[in-house]
């Protein structure tokens, strides 16, 4: 099966130490894979490598990620702020990471969508409110003309998804995205991202602490335990059948998803 990316026996490391050890997955356009374990686990590391954001002294010391023919960590910064976005988006845990404070919502999305696709505030407002609406804000109108600092926390976070989701990438990285959320508001996320999965084909890479959320969403599941892969495969079989210990010992920790 053709596949969208590929991460072929990556090590990550931060001063030189390595952290993340030979991860490999590979997934196809249109399908969901969710990446689980406790904290520290090396999750949020792996998918921020693939837009090349691990933070200072974080690097790829081995292995590749193949994205559009090209290996990312040899994509020079210039050309990854092209990819950032339109090609590849990323929905942080804290929407704080993506919102400028002293900006309004609206202008940082039309900022955005002008950049890559060069619409008009108009067109940018358009599909905006029609988004917003979708994810269950009861004044989308508000939200656009808001600041961050005027909306909850939870309302950023919903602005945040809605900032990668307006943008239809072929890749998306969630790392925890409805982690700040309450359950109604979970569910409605859950289902806007896979209706961006259904109507354009995105695949998705969702972080989660939340195996519940994962277990609904993803077609392939990976397991992390200390920056190494414990189990990785169809979602179905791992979560009904897991051969790994540490995996077993993870699911029987979730009594309503064993139910």
């Amino acid at each position: 099966m053709e596949w969208i990316i590929n991460y072929d026996s990556v090590e990550i490391s931060y001063g030189g130490i390595p952290v993340v050890h030979g991860v490999s997955f590979s997934l196809a356009p249109g399908k969901i894979l969710g990446i689980v374990g406790e904290s520290g686990s090396g999750k949020s590391t792996v998918i921020r490598a693939i837009v090349g954001l691990l933070g200072p002294g974080g690097a790829v010391t081995k292995g590749d990620i193949w994205f559009d023919g090209k290996n990312l960590p040899d994509v020079p910064e210039n050309e990854m702020r092209a990819v950032r976005g339109a090609r590849i988006a990323m929905i942080f845990q804290d929407a704080g990471a993506s919102l400028c404070p002293i900006r309004t919502i609206g202008s940082q999305i039309h900022e955005s969508m002008a950049a890559h696709f060069g619409v008009s505030s108009q067109e940018a407002r358009e599909k905006a409110l029609a988004l917003f609406s979708g994810l269950d804000f009861k004044d989308p109108v508000r939200v656009w003309n808001s600041y961050p600092f005027e909306l909850s926390g939870g309302m950023n976070q919903r602005v945040s998804i809605a900032m990668a989701m307006i943008m239809r990438p072929p890749l998306i990285l969630a790392d925890e995205p409805t982690s700040a959320l309450d359950a109604a508001v979970q569910k409605q996320v859950v289902l806007e991202l896979l209706r961006l999965r259904e109507e354009c084909g995105s695949a998705i890479i969702i972080v989660s602490h939340d195996i519940g959320v994962v277990s609904r969403m993803a077609d392939d599941l990976l397991v992390m335990k200390n920056g190494r892969m414990m189990e990785y495969g169809p979602a179905a079989a791992v979560l009904e059948a897991p051969v790994n210990e540490y995996t077993k010992t993870l699911l029987a920790s979730v009594p309503r998803l064993r139910r």
